[in-house]
């Protein structure tokens, strides 16, 4: 698993849609990790998903609403039923790559709140033990306006640490900003760097700082896990980073969250080592 060819630089921005531009940018959102990663050893095929399975709160392996399916190349996730669809294998040391974009179809009880989802990283235990749908995992945030959070999802006493560099915002929230004070948490969540602090849990919200593209228009995340540190960049922009996470290996989770959403690439890349 870490001996890949033809290593992949990570060095090249993809250029952002979203409407953060000059100024807006910090520059740490600038400063990728310096390493490089191989051939990936998971890739959504665009035709079915092999090397993923599905869970559901309601209907566990089985999924007669269809709320995962794939066509033209894409894995759509309806968001009727809450859940995930989820890699067969564990993975450490990676560099994740996904493509998506928002559907128009959102579903009760978030039918007119924020599109949802997210993906989570270095899932453990049960399936279902977090609400009866996810696995103990820390998540990078997909929704209209938060894209880039980071979340400890935690079950009981089984509950993931992260630490992360914050200053506290207007709202008494921690928002991620290199060199600011290090807080560890085992709950809650770090706002990515430019999250608007007036957001509000409504559908289609934007805020000024996006670096998501709008509606109907495909956006790029990469995840860098490297050891305990995870990257998560989003269009090019390093959007928040946590350290010293009590997880470091685990499935990865893509989830069905109330709203639709579609996939077009999903790579898992491993990381070279003495790349650094």
């Amino acid at each position: 698993m870490l001996s890949p060819v033809r290593p992949l630089v990570l060095a090249v921005l993809f250029a952002s849609s979203g409407q953060v531009q000059g100024q807006d940018v910090p520059a740490f959102a600038r400063e990728r990790p310096s390493v490089q990663s191989g051939e990936p050893i998971l890739k959504f095929n665009g035709k079915d998903l092999t090397g993923f399975y599905t869970y559901l709160k309601e209907n566990k392996w089985g999924d007669p609403k269809g709320v995962f399916t794939v066509k033209d190349g894409m894995v759509r996730v309806s968001g009727e039923e809450w859940g995930a669809f989820a890699t067969c294998g564990n993975f450490r040391d990676y560099h994740l790559i996904v493509e998506w974009k928002w559907g128009t179809k959102t579903w009760a009880p978030r039918l007119d709140k924020a599109r949802d989802s997210g993906i989570l990283l270095h899932c453990v235990g049960p399936d279902g033990a977090v609400g009866g749908q996810w696995m103990v995992s820390i998540e990078c945030q997909i929704i209209e306006g938060g894209c880039g959070d980071l979340l400890m999802v935690g079950a009981g006493d089984r509950k993931p640490k992260l630490t992360c560099e914050v200053r506290t915002g207007p709202d008494k929230q921690p928002y991620f900003e290199k060199g600011a004070e290090a807080i560890t948490r085992d709950g809650g969540r770090y706002n990515w760097w430019g999250r608007d602090p007036e957001w509000k849990d409504q559908i289609g919200f934007r805020g000024r700082r996006d670096v998501e593209s709008p509606l109907g228009e495909w956006n790029r995340m990469e995840v860098i896990c490297d050891g305990d540190t995870i990257t998560n960049i989003v269009n090019g922009h390093v959007v928040n980073v946590g350290t010293k996470s009590s997880l470091t290996e685990g499935k990865i989770q893509f989830q069905s969250e109330g709203a639709e959403i579609f996939f077009r690439k999903i790579e898992v890349r491993p990381l070279m080592r003495g790349s650094k």
